[in-house]
C-alpha cells in the first residue's frame, strides 16, 4: 500500500495519530470513518479538510465511511465550545441530515460497487432503539467517569473559567465512542479520523473498541490540524460569515472570490491542503509564484482547482466571467449572462436608483438617464461633457449623446449598469 500518512504530512494534513496507525494503513486496505454533525443543512469550507481526507483515503486504496450524526446532532459536541449548543428539533435535524448527505455525495460516490466503495451512514439508525437503561448498562459501564473527565473538552468546560456542562453533553463522547464500536463490529472499521479537537472523543472510541471488541480488538486514531490563516484568524469565514459548500448559501462568485483573495503565505499552504495536485506540480507553481508574485499564480490555481472540485468547471467559468466584469475586459453579453443574485453580489455597495420599466420601454435619452432619472451625474452639462469625452458606458459598451436607453438594454429584465470612466459604476434597478 502507498503510504497515506507520508502524503498527509507533506500536505500539512497531519496532526497526530495513535501508535500503529501508519503501520496498519501501509499493511492492508483499511476501513476508516469521519463524522459530520448536522448543525446546519449544508457544510462550510471548514469541513473541506475532512472531506478531502476521505477522498485521499479512497485514492490510496482504503475504504471511507462518512458518518452523519443524526443522533449526536441532537446533543451537540462540546469539543472546542465554551457553552452549550441549542438542541435541534427533529424536523430541523432531518432537513440538515438530508442537506449534508447531498453535499457529501458530490465528493464521494456512495452508489459505487467496488471493494473500497465509500459508505454513508447515520448514527441515528443504530441509536434510535437504544433505551437509556440499555445504554447505561452496556456502554456506560465500560468507561470510567475519571477517564471521561480527563478529556480536554470536558476539563475546559469544568475548569475555573468554564460554564460547566450538562449531563447531556457529558455523554457525547460515549455516544461517539459507541459509533466507532458499532462500525468496528458491522464494517470492520479500524480507524477514526477527525480534527485535532476531536482527539478526546476519538480515543474514547478506540478504548470502547478495545474493551468491547473481544480479545485482540484494535482500533486506531488519526487527526488533522485545525486550519488557521497566516494572521492567526479563523479559517473559513469571510466578512459575510461562513463560506458554504452549496451555492444557495454562498454563491459560486463569492466562493471564487474568497479563495482568490487568499494571502501569498496562505495560498502556499492551502494549495497543498485543498487540492489533489501532486508535489512536483505544487513545488513548480510555488517557485513560479515567488519569481512573479504579482501574477498570483498560486491563488489562481488554488481557486480554479477548489471551485471545480466543489461546483464544477462550468460554474468556475461563470465565476471567472463575473469577476472579469469588475476587474477585466467584459462585454454586454457577459453581463446579460449573469443571474440576478450574482449581479447584485458583484455590484454590492454600488450606488443605485430605481427607474420605471415603462419609461425604459418608451425609450429615454442617455442624458436624461445620467442626470434626471438617476442622479448618477449632477447635471445635463456634466452628462454631455462625459459623453463627449467617450467615458460613459451602458452595460459595459461605450455610448454617445445620441444613445437611447430601451427595453433591449435591460439585464434580466431588472437592471441596467451605468459606468463613468473605469471604476465609477451605478446600477439602475428597473421597477
Amino acid at each position: 500500500m502507498k503510504n497515506l500518512v507520508e502524503e498527509l504530512k507533506w500536505r500539512g494534513l497531519f496532526h497526530d495519530m495513535m501508535p500503529g496507525t501508519e503501520e496498519q494503513l501501509t499493511k492492508e486496505s483499511t476501513t476508516a470513518y469521519i463524522g459530520f454533525d448536522p448543525t446546519a443543512d449544508s457544510l462550510h469550507i471548514g469541513s473541506m479538510v475532512q472531506i478531502i481526507l476521505l477522498v485521499h483515503l479512497k485514492n490510496f486504496g482504503h475504504k471511507p465511511i462518512a458518518l452523519i450524526g443524526g443522533a449526536t446532532g441532537m446533543i451537540g459536541d462540546p469539543s472546542g465550545k465554551s457553552d452549550e449548543r441549542n438542541l435541534l428539533d427533529e424536523a430541523t435535524l432531518n432537513k440538515n441530515v438530508a442537506g449534508i448527505k447531498a453535499v457529501l455525495s458530490s465528493f464521494l460516490d456512495f452508489n459505487a460497487t467496488d471493494a473500497n466503495a465509500p459508505i454513508l451512514v447515520n448514527n441515528y439508525d443504530w441509536m434510535k432503539n437504544f433505551s437509556f437503561i440499555d445504554f447505561a448498562r452496556d456502554i456506560g459501564k465500560r468507561i470510567t467517569v475519571n477517564y471521561m473527565m480527563s478529556k480536554d473538552s470536558v476539563k475546559k468546560r469544568l475548569g475555573a473559567d468554564g460554564e460547566g456542562m450538562s449531563f447531556t453533553e457529558f455523554t457525547y463522547q460515549l455516544i461517539q465512542g459507541y459509533d466507532f464500536q458499532h462500525l468496528y463490529k458491522t464494517h470492520n472499521c479500524l480507524l477514526q479520523m477527525g480534527g485535532s479537537d476531536q482527539w478526546g472523543n476519538i480515543t474514547t472510541g478506540t478504548e470502547l473498541v478495545r474493551r468491547m471488541g473481544g480479545e485482540g480488538a484494535k482500533a486506531y486514531a488519526l487527526t488533522t490540524p485545525l486550519i488557521t490563516k497566516a494572521d492567526g484568524s479563523k479559517f473559513g469565514k469571510s466578512e459575510g460569515g461562513n463560506v458554504w459548500l452549496t451555492a444557495d448559501k454562498t454563491s459560486v462568485y463569492k466562493f471564487y472570490q474568497f479563495w482568490l483573495n487568499t494571502s501569498d503565505e496562505d495560498a502556499e499552504k492551502y494549495i497543498k491542503i485543498f487540492t489533489f495536485l501532486d508535489k512536483n506540480t505544487i513545488d513548480a507553481l510555488t517557485e513560479e509564484h515567488k519569481t512573479a508574485p504579482h501574477l498570483r499564480v498560486l491563488q489562481r490555481k488554488l481557486t480554479e482547482e477548489i471551485t471545480i472540485l466543489v461546483h464544477g468547471k462550468e460554474e468556475l467559468e461563470k465565476a471567472i466571467k463575473a469577476s472579469n466584469i469588475l476587474f477585466g475586459n467584459s462585454t454586454s453579453e457577459d453581463l446579460k449572462g449573469l443571474d440576478a443574485a450574482t449581479f447584485l453580489e458583484i455590484f454590492d455597495g454600488v450606488p443605485q436608483a430605481e427607474i420605471s420599466k415603462s419609461d425604459i420601454e418608451a425609450g429615454i435619452n442617455i442624458v436624461d438617464v445620467l442626470n434626471e432619472k438617476s442622479g448618477f451625474l449632477k447635471s445635463n452639462g456634466e452628462a454631455r461633457r462625459a459623453l463627449s469625452a467617450n467615458s460613459i458606458s451602458v452595460n459595459k459598451e461605450k455610448v454617445t449623446e445620441e444613445f437611447t436607453l430601451s427595453a433591449k438594454d435591460m439585464i434580466n429584465n431588472q437592471f441596467v449598469l451605468l459606468q463613468s470612466g473605469k471604476k465609477n459604476y451605478f446600477v439602475l434597478s428597473v421597477k
